[in-house]
């Protein structure tokens, strides 16, 4: 197997505060690279894992699904839990419905969740029948590089495994379904300009994360990446001063 260039999982051994970064689907640790080294910079304990089937071949994907991205998840959270303090759970687009789904399972676990145009709902309405027809239709075009910025590129499949998208209804349908188990506060930052994930997320989050605080930002002069768009400085403050207001002594909080 081998990777694409830049498509490293990212592992940093800091302080007792550590964060856990989920990329998106079809993506790579790539796309939030720059986010996860501007937390381990700042001392943090950060784990940014590659999901299975990412950063290969599209035809490696199609043979992993939902399942396999969440146990991903989970391995991860349970290393920095192992080593930390306090934990904090991040993710942009797919990777923020996992994000989501671990601080519903591990309610206690988490000091704080923060969202970068998280994917809760069926977008693409081609991915209704995607069961149907993964048996006929073995890809469609990709989704990566949804990006303002130019000259920016988002290492990720320029198609997308349909057998893989199939499973993606399971994984949003539980993550709806519980987030009112949620109880760690919520920050968001969300593209109004988003070409993959459109308001719907948002407004489902926003009604159903009941037990808990759920704080918006925009992200006015970014697309779907914003993590590597015009807004990724903003998203990276924000979420650090996130993790200081939030977590122990140890994150900066007095």
């Amino acid at each position: 197997m081998t990777l694409l260039p830049g498509a490293d999982p990212f592992r940093h051994s800091g302080g007792p505060t550590g964060v856990v970064l989920c990329h998106g689907f079809t993506g790579t640790p790539q796309s939030l690279r720059p986010w996860a080294e501007h937390l381990a910079a700042a001392g943090l304990t950060v784990d940014l894992p590659r999901l299975p089937g990412h950063g290969t071949t599209w035809r490696d994907m199609a043979r992993t699904g939902a399942d396999d991205w969440l146990r991903a998840a989970e391995q991860a959270f349970e290393r920095v839990r192992a080593d930390c303090d306090d934990v904090f759970v991040m993710g942009q687009s797919m990777g923020g419905c996992l994000a989501l789904r671990l601080a519903e399972l591990h309610p206690a676990a988490f000091r704080g969740v923060v969202l970068v145009n998280p994917s809760l709902a069926l977008e693409n309405k081609a991915l209704f029948f995607a069961p149907l027809l993964k048996r006929f239709l073995p890809s469609v075009k990709g989704l990566a590089d949804d990006i303002k910025k130019p000259g920016v590129h988002e290492i990720g499949y320029d198609r997308v495994p349909v057998a893989a998208a199939a499973t993606l209804p399971k994984l949003w349908t539980a993550t709806r379904r519980d987030l009112g188990a949620v109880t760690a506060p919520i920050l968001v930052y969300r593209s109004p300009q988003d070409h993959v994930v459109g308001p719907a997320s948002l407004r489902i989050l926003e009604s159903g994360a009941v037990n808990t605080t759920v704080t918006v930002r925009s992200c006015d002069d970014s697309y779907h990446v914003a993590t590597l768009d015009y807004d990724a400085a903003a998203i990276f403050a924000g979420s650090l001063a996130f993790v200081r207001e939030h977590g122990g002594r140890a994150a900066g909080k007095e």
